[in-house]
């Protein structure tokens, strides 16, 4: 009998409220999805959730942390595209029919900019 060994990396969700560098998640992304890593975004308390495998993992870690629901979004942040596409603003988490946010975008233009300016503050 042949018997493979296979190396399982289980990444550890971390909640970020200093600055990491750009090169740790590109660790984290060779572990997971390759060149992209999902974020959740507290959008209140200007953190953010990383290395789930899924979005719900990290707002999960994020409300026991004391995070609300209704400020946490989901997003996928691309280490290989050009600064403009970086964000992906979609995630099964944004489905919110009772904030009017009614897909999985992030609909609301001042939440997405908000996001926008907390990971232009903690991604170096």
């Amino acid at each position: 009998m042949n018997l493979k060994y296979v190396k399982i990396v289980v990444m550890e969700i971390q909640i970020i409220d200093q600055p990491i560098k750009v090169s740790d998640l590109q660790d984290i992304a060779k572990h997971q999805f390759g060149e992209m890593v999902k974020f959740v975004v507290d959008v209140e308390k200007e953190i953010i959730a990383i290395g789930g495998d899924l979005h719900a993992d990290e707002e999960a870690v994020l409300i026991e942390a004391g995070s609300i629901q209704n400020n946490l979004w989901g997003i996928n942040y691309y280490l290989d595209k050009e600064a403009e596409n970086t964000l992906e603003f979609d995630s099964m988490i944004n489905l919110r029919p009772s904030q009017n946010n009614r897909s999985r975008n992030v609909e609301d233009a001042e939440t997405r900019k908000k996001i926008g300016v907390i990971i232009n503050k903690l991604v170096l």
